[in-house]
């Protein structure tokens, strides 16, 4: 498990080069997200999917959230109402995980079979630019076995899988993160809009969803 130790504050584009390589070759890459560090695979490519579950230790039966660039990426991902693009562009990039229903360029094994998935912009430099150069979405579950804590904490991640007989591939360092809570799951699929999830969203944060998913008529 190579580890890659960044300081966001001088050039890392040689840590981004070696993320998007490993991505390429189908790997497994830690690295750090908005909220907490996230277990990211190419996530358009099953086999490297499938070593997420692995690693994770996760359920085949659990589905994976999805991180992407920018709108015009989830719209080549999941079907999205127009009315639903300008409630989209409102919140992200941000702290939100949308589901949504899936197009067929993922995998099943990404959403355990279902005809939706959980997706979100995520606002991070690091991430930006590997999706930038990768080209493709990567899964974003976060960094820790099944059943463990998540955490921005890289020395409890590390620790956590260093033991393990499969293990990520490479692993992003930028410290400790700022202190968050995992994202906040809006479910769009219905006519009335679900939150799944309290995450990383505030209270006030979560009405101001609601009212705004109310004026867009979603």
């Amino acid at each position: 498990m190579e580890v890659i130790r960044v300081d966001l504050n001088r050039d890392y584009t040689e840590a981004v080069d070696r993320a998007v390589f490993v991505l390429q070759q189908g790997g497994v890459v830690i690295f750090p997200t908005d909220t907490l560090y996230g277990l990211g695979a190419n996530a358009l490519n099953t086999y490297a999917v499938q070593k997420v579950f692995s690693i994770k230790s996760r359920p085949a039966s659990k589905p994976l959230p999805v991180i992407a660039r920018n709108m015009r990426w989830m719209e080549e991902l999941v079907h999205i109402k127009p009315s639903q693009k300008a409630f989209l562009e409102k919140v992200w990039p941000g702290k939100i995980t949308v589901v949504l229903p899936k197009k067929d360029i993922i995998p099943d094994a990404v959403t355990a079979g279902s005809k939706t998935v959980g997706v979100r912009i995520p606002d991070h430099p690091f991430v930006d630019a590997v999706l930038e150069k990768l080209g493709y979405p990567i899964t974003a579950t976060s960094a820790n076995p099944s059943g463990e804590e998540s955490t921005g904490d890289i020395d409890q991640v590390i620790r956590s899988f260093s033991e393990q007989r499969i293990r990520p591939d490479l692993v992003i360092d930028v410290g400790v993160l700022p202190q968050s809570e995992p994202s906040t799951i809006l479910d769009l699929t219905t006519d009335q809009p679900k939150i799944l999830r309290i995450g990383a969203a505030k209270p006030d944060q979560l009405l101001k969803l609601l009212e705004l998913s109310k004026d867009h008529g979603l």
